[in-house]
């Protein structure tokens, strides 16, 4: 997957759409023990698809960015058939209506209908949901709703420079992700509302969520408001971990994989998730 080599509004989403290129499962697994399949989720016609290694031995609900009106739930496989053959995953990754054409709350509806759904059939006790960017977003929203709704125990959540915050962005010289394109997600989202669960900044109460691992770099709009819900998080009780990685630009692991800031943010994320599932005695 590219960033957008265009301006983003709404007459240039559609190009923009088109020119995404993202890889195929078979693409992403090659020659390694993991299967998968395509799931709808019975009464919405969310689609998840499923990635299995031969023993699982915990859980991972990922969602996808894209500003939160682009890009599909094959974004993120690379980064989830690492994770699948470093910790024994088995990992869903769910496919929700982007704005503007479905504004919030269906985007979140969508993730989480995928998320109860995943918790019921893969019936491990030990679930982190994880995304990047918009879908960091999103899954600090599912988490909030888990919580409120006494939905899926989580373990953890998995937040990669996540878009968190409607109000606030640093106005950095960031090409991968500009002001300009995330006020116009913001806008495409909101329609107009408000919402502590499409914005979790807005969220007064942050108690009783699950450990929390915040990652953002030094050089992206998302930094403040990603270092300030991390704070928040800790004050509120939650075992919270913050990394912000000096001169990093938006979804650099993405971009520059070969990076060494993206080497020690990879391992960051291993040790923390190590820990993580350690830590619950169970499995």
């Amino acid at each position: 997957m590219t960033g957008p080599q265009l301006p983003l509004s709404a007459s240039t989403l559609p190009a923009i759409r088109e020119a995404m290129r993202n890889p195929t499962c078979a693409e992403a697994v090659g020659d390694r023990d993991i299967t998968w399949s395509d799931h709808v989720v019975p009464g919405t016609g969310v689609v998840v698809t499923v990635l299995r290694p031969r023993e699982p031995k915990a859980a991972l609900f990922s969602i996808h960015g894209g500003g939160m009106v682009m890009d599909d739930r094959f974004a993120d496989l690379p980064r989830l058939v690492a994770l699948i053959e470093e910790f024994g995953f088995v990992a869903a990754t769910v496919e929700y209506r982007l704005a503007p054409e479905h504004p919030h709350p269906a985007p979140l509806d969508d993730c989480y209908a995928g998320l109860v759904w995943f918790a019921a059939e893969v019936g491990l006790d030990r679930l982190v949901v994880a995304g990047g960017s918009a879908g960091g977003g999103l899954a600090a929203g599912c988490a909030l709703l888990a919580r409120d709704r006494g939905g899926p125990a989580l373990a953890g959540q998995l937040l990669l420079c996540p878009m968190l915050d409607d109000r606030t962005a640093v106005d950095v010289p960031d090409a991968v992700w500009t002001r300009e394109a995330n006020d116009f997600g913001w806008r495409s989202l909101l329609a107009g509302q408000t919402s502590p669960y499409a914005a979790p900044a807005r969220m007064t109460d942050l108690g009783g969520l699950p450990p929390a691992f915040v990652e953002v770099g030094g050089a992206e709009i998302f930094r403040d408001e990603d270092v300030a819900y991390a704070q928040r998080l800790a004050r509120a009780g939650v075992p919270t971990e913050l990394h912000v990685w000096a001169g990093a630009h938006h979804g650099f692991d993405r971009f520059a994989p070969d990076a060494e800031v993206t080497r020690a943010a990879l391992a960051a994320r291993s040790s923390w998730l190590r820990r993580l599932l350690g830590a619950t005695g169970r499995g």
